[in-house]
C-alpha cells in the first residue's frame, strides 16, 4: 500500500499526464494510474516502413499559456517544429473538386465554394436575433449563415474535429468559441470583426497565438517526455478496480495493490469514469455512459512523389457530406512537417468511419485501404498503388458533444459535489484536442492547493 501519495491521477492518457506534470512543478506528490502497458492514450507516434505516422492526433495549437509552460517546463523548446506556412490553406471538396478555402475576403468573393446567393446571404446575419433554446451546430449555422455555409464549411469541419454529425452536436459544447460571437454580440460577422480589431490592436503580445506544430520526433515526444519526468510515480499496467471513500482521503484498490491519497483525479472515458463512480452515485452516472464514441480509422499512406497529381500545397483536405463519400478527408503530412516521408516520397493521414459511418468499424483492413484509395483516387489525381499502407483503429474514438451535453456534465458535477476530493478530466469535457487537454489539465493542477 501507497501511502504518501497527495493527488493520484487515474488514466495516462495526456490529461492525465500533463495534468500530473502541472501538479508536481507545484509540488505535490503525485502518482498517476494507467491500466494498459503504455502511456499517451490515443497520442501515438510510430515509425513504419521508412515513415513517421502519428496514428492519433497530429498536431497541437499553441493557443494558451498552458501550452508553452508544457513545453518548456520538458525543456523540449528546441525539439518543436512549426508547421509549413502552407498549412495555412485548407481544402475542402465541392462536386468532387479539391477546392481552397477562402482565407481572405477577396478570395471569398471569387471562390467556387459558395455561390453568388450564398454570399449576398451574410449581409443578413447581423440582423438575424439570438437563439431562445439549444440549437446543434446545423441547426444554428443554417440559422445564420444558410444552407451553402452549413454544406461546405461548417458539415466538413465538424468531420475534421470531431468525426462528429452537426445535426446532433450541440453549438454551445463542441462549437463555444463560436457560440460566444452570438451570445456576446449578436453577431458572429460583428463579433468576428471585433476580435479582429481588438487582435491589431494588441500586436505587443510576444507569441503568436494559434500556431500548429510538432516535435522533431511527432507527439509522441512530447509522452515520451512526460512519461520520463513522472519516473517511478507513473505506474504502468495497473488497473482499478475500485474506489474507497476513507476519513482523510481515498483508498484506490488496483490489479497491483491499494494506493492512498487525499485527492483523485479521474482521467479516463467516460464508460470507466462511470463505472468507478456509480458505487457512489447510483443512476446519476447513466449520462456518462451514454456520451457516444464513434470508431475511427487513422489510414497512412505512402507514395512516391510523381504518383500524387495534386500540389498537396496544404493541411490537407476534407470532403462534406453533401459529396456523398465515406471518407472524411485526408491530411498531407509530408508537407506539414519535414522528416515524415523518405525523399521523393510524401504520407498521407487519411481518416474514415466517424459517427455518420460508424459501420465502417467492422470492415477489415483492406476493405478499409480499398475504399479511402477509391474515395482519393479522383479528388488528389492517385496514379498508382501506395508504397506503404498502415491503418490504426480506434474503436471508441472522439467523445461527441451532442445536445443536451452541457446539462450533463454540470449534472455530473452537482452530483459529485460531496466526494470532496475527488474530480474528473478528461476530453469528454471542455474540448476534445490536445490543447484542450494540457489548458484544462494547467486549471485542474492550479485548483488542488
Amino acid at each position: 500500500m501507497t501511502d504518501n501519495i497527495q493527488t493520484l491521477v487515474i488514466g495516462a492518457g495526456i490529461s492525465g499526464l500533463s495534468t500530473a506534470f502541472f501538479l508536481q512543478q507545484q509540488g505535490h506528490r503525485v502518482a498517476v494510474l494507467e491500466a494498459s502497458g503504455r502511456a499517451g492514450g490515443n497520442v501515438q507516434t510510430l515509425t513504419h516502413e521508412g515513415f513517421l505516422l502519428e496514428a492519433g492526433p497530429n498536431t497541437l495549437l499553441d493557443n494558451d499559456p498552458a501550452i508553452a509552460a508544457l513545453i518548456d517546463g520538458l525543456g523540449l523548446r528546441a525539439e518543436l517544429r512549426e508547421a509549413n506556412p502552407a498549412a495555412n490553406r485548407r481544402y475542402v471538396v465541392r462536386d468532387g473538386r479539391a477546392v481552397p478555402l477562402p482565407g481572405s475576403p477577396p478570395a471569398f468573393l471569387t471562390t467556387p465554394l459558395f455561390s453568388p446567393a450564398a454570399k449576398f446571404r451574410l449581409l443578413a446575419e447581423p440582423f438575424i436575433g439570438r437563439a431562445a433554446q439549444e440549437e446543434s451546430v446545423a441547426e444554428f449555422v443554417r440559422r445564420r449563415l444558410g444552407q451553402e455555409f452549413l454544406d461546405w464549411a461548417i458539415d466538413p469541419f465538424v468531420s475534421g474535429v470531431y468525426a462528429g454529425d452537426p445535426a446532433r452536436l450541440s453549438v454551445r459544447a463542441a462549437t463555444a468559441k463560436v457560440y460566444a460571437l452570438e451570445r456576446e454580440h449578436g453577431s458572429l460577422i460583428l463579433g468576428a470583426l471585433k476580435k479582429a480589431f481588438k487582435a491589431r490592436k494588441a500586436e505587443v503580445q510576444t507569441t503568436p497565438v494559434g500556431h500548429m506544430f510538432s516535435f522533431d520526433r511527432g507527439l509522441g515526444q512530447l509522452i515520451d517526455a512526460l512519461a520520463a519526468r513522472l519516473g517511478d510515480a507513473l505506474h504502468l499496467d495497473t488497473r482499478v478496480q475500485g474506489l474507497q471513500h476513507t476519513h482523510d482521503g481515498w483508498q484506490v484498490n488496483t490489479s497491483q495493490g491499494a494506493f492512498v491519497a487525499q485527492k483523485v483525479v479521474l482521467a479516463v472515458p467516460a464508460e470507466v469514469c462511470a463505472a468507478l463512480l456509480e458505487p457512489f452515485l447510483g443512476v446519476r452516472v447513466q449520462p456518462l455512459r451514454e456520451i457516444p464514441y464513434p470508431p475511427v480509422m487513422s489510414v497512412a499512406l505512402g507514395f512516391r512523389r510523381e504518383d500524387v497529381a495534386h500540389a498537396l500545397d496544404g493541411f490537407g483536405v476534407l470532403i462534406p457530406a453533401k459529396e456523398r463519400v465515406t471518407t472524411l478527408g485526408a491530411l498531407f503530412s509530408s508537407t506539414l512537417f519535414p522528416g515524415r516521408a523518405p525523399d521523393g516520397q510524401v504520407l498521407l493521414t487519411v481518416f474514415i468511419g466517424g459517427r455518420r459511418h460508424e459501420e465502417v468499424g467492422a470492415w477489415d483492413d483492406a476493405a478499409i485501404v480499398a475504399r479511402v484509395l477509391a474515395d482519393l483516387e479522383p479528388i488528389l489525381g492517385l496514379r498508382a498503388a501506395p508504397l506503404m499502407t498502415h491503418v490504426q483503429r480506434w474503436s471508441r474514438a472522439i467523445p461527441q458533444y451532442e445536445l443536451g451535453h452541457l446539462e450533463r456534465i454540470a449534472a455530473l458535477d452537482e452530483a459529485m459535489h460531496h466526494l470532496q476530493g475527488l474530480v474528473t478530466r478528461a476530453n469528454w469535457r471542455d474540448g476534445v484536442s490536445v490543447s484542450d487537454a494540457i489548458r484544462n489539465a494547467l486549471v485542474i493542477a492550479s485548483t488542488q492547493t
